[in-house]
């Protein structure tokens, strides 16, 4: 008998995609990834061919739905409690990074050039309850 598989999630780095893979295996779903090689080879494609996508069992799709639903997927302060929306007090808050200025754009451009990680990068967080946008200070 073929199994079939049901894509459960899509990230766009496998660093990402590898921390849930193993909190569902720790659960006993097992795991398959694709296209983990090709973005681990060149992580600037991740965008154009969809990202690292993870596949489970179609027999094990609920329960690893479930799963990862109890996986907090927002922002956080350094003592691991979770951001408050000043406006709605709501904590379902991201974090966005933003380019806002000229020195920010210089920046991002020459990090880019450099094949690094942008050294000014200001953050904004953005709350999923009512829509806005804060900085913490």
């Amino acid at each position: 008998m073929e199994s079939t598989f049901e894509k459960i999630a899509v990230f766009q780095y496998s660093a990402e995609a590898l921390v849930t893979k193993g909190r569902l295996e720790a659960d006993g779903i097992e795991v398959f990834m694709a296209d983990n090689n090709t973005i681990d080879t060149d992580p600037l494609v991740s965008n154009a061919i969809g990202g690292v996508k993870l596949f489970v069992r179609t027999e094990d799709a609920p329960k690893a739905k479930e799963i990862l639903a109890e996986i907090s997927r927002y922002a956080v302060d350094n003592q691991g409690n979770n951001i408050v929306c000043p406006a709605c007090k709501g904590t379902t808050v991201e974090v966005m990074s933003t380019v806002r200025d000229g020195k920010g754009l210089a920046a991002f451009l020459l990090g880019m050039l450099l094949s690094a990680f942008p050294f000014f990068v200001k953050y904004k967080y953005h709350c999923n309850n009512c829509g806005s946008e804060f900085e913490i200070k």
